[in-house]
């Protein structure tokens, strides 16, 4: 991969709250717990969600006639703070690409307007159809981008296709600056079809867990702004990290359960690795796909230990989904999120408390914070239709 492509703004919302920072700090203090979505008409077996604690942005409310439900919302949230976090210009924002990984969009205002029974004549906004994939048109409003504006809909694996779909655009020099990421608002549809396949865990999302019994969703949103290194040093800009490398793969086994054999993701890690530079024995530490599903956990730890060997006893995974839920088509984004972010500390932290380690995922998550002693991450993500995707993010500056 020629071309260097830096990470120089974060924004992040979740459960941990608003902000990066509140990310950071959070995950830190072990994770939010789920709680029950606030919809009366949610009528599964379980409506378990780690839901964002704050208020409901109030803007933007609309972008052209179509109004705008929350996750739409919290990306143009997000999308503010990396920005500024950035610290972007205005004629830097008109020239810069939106790329997003979106899965439901704006599914929570047809689902508003869509409930049955006697609420239903209640129920408000115009009653003219809207299209979903309103997200990333939202953000590039708000923002000011007169660049494309794009939506990528891979499922859970999404935004990590955006992001290396905008670090490509980097490289073959399309565009100087690109915001990549994703955001997810509460839906009946994705929490209801994870119950109908019985992958709803109805205590908490455990992965890697022998007592784990499927995943717990979350909602918010995770931008990212890369840049070039070279635009980055004209204007003095400090990088958080380097998108050093990146792989997509696919399974084309089964619409919802990944290949057993893990040859895909496999390939995937290793081109991702090759791609960057580094050796397995080079890595320091793993954001894993690991939602919770006893096939999804023990597929992945399978793959882990064929690319990394005897290193996997010694390297460090973030239980991301332990402490903020399965943000869905945000996944890879606040993976890289908080992967820049444990580079710019090095430091590991702790995994929430297992109840039961699963001697199927031979797998290291340390009990307490652990330093990050080689700078580099590696971010999977995974999705339906066999969707695979490996992110390789090193520290800025590093040889390899």
């Amino acid at each position: 991969m020629t071309g260097r492509v830096l990470i120089t703004g974060l924004g992040a919302l979740t459960c941990l709250g608003a902000g990066a920072p509140a990310l950071w700090h959070g995950m830190l203090g072990g994770g939010g717990r789920p709680r029950p979505v606030p919809d009366p008409h949610a009528h599964m077996r379980t409506t378990l969600m780690y839901l964002f604690p704050g208020d409901l942005p109030a803007e933007p409310a609309a972008v052209a006639h179509v109004p705008l439900a929350s996750g739409p919302r919290y990306a143009v949230a997000a999308a503010r703070e990396a920005v500024a976090d950035a610290g972007l210009s205005e004629p830097v924002l008109r020239d810069m690409p939106v790329l997003l990984g979106v899965e439901m969009g704006n599914a929570g205002l047809h689902e508003a307007r869509r409930v049955a029974g006697p609420d239903a004549a209640a129920t408000a906004g115009p009653r003219r159809w809207t299209p979903l994939t309103v997200t990333a048109a939202a953000v590039g409003a708000a923002l000011g981008s007169r660049a494309p504006n794009t939506s990528v809909g891979n499922a859970c694996a999404a935004s990590a296709y955006a992001l290396t779909l905008a670090a490509d655009l980097i490289r073959a020099g399309e565009a100087d600056v690109v915001l990549a990421g994703g955001a997810e608002g509460v839906t009946r549809v994705g929490m209801g079809a994870f119950n109908r396949l019985g992958a709803a865990d109805p205590v908490r999302c455990r992965p890697f867990d022998r007592q784990r019994r499927g995943t717990v969703f979350g909602d918010g949103a995770a931008m990212l702004v890369l840049e070039s290194a070279g635009h980055a040093a004209r204007r003095g800009a400090r990088a958080y990290a380097e998108v050093a490398g990146a792989a997509w793969s696919c399974d084309a086994h089964h619409p919802t359960a990944p290949d057993a054999t893990a040859t895909q993701v496999i390939r995937a890690i290793r081109a991702a690795l090759a791609a960057a530079g580094l050796a397995p024995g080079d890595l320091g530490a793993v954001v894993p796909h690991g939602t919770g599903t006893p096939l999804n956990d023990v597929v992945e730890s399978r793959a882990l230990r064929e690319v990394f060997g005897d290193h996997c006893a010694a390297l460090p995974l973030l239980n991301l989904k332990g402490m903020i839920g399965h943000t869905a088509g945000v996944a890879g984004a606040v993976g890289c999120v908080a992967a820049a972010l444990m580079l710019r500390s090095r430091m590991v932290p702790a995994a929430p408390r297992r109840d039961e380690p699963d001697p199927d995922c031979p797998v290291w998550l340390p009990s307490t914070p652990t330093p990050l002693d080689r700078p580099s991450v590696l971010v999977n993500s995974y999705a339906f239709g066999g969707n695979n995707a490996s992110v390789v993010l090193t520290a800025p500056g590093e040889d390899r």
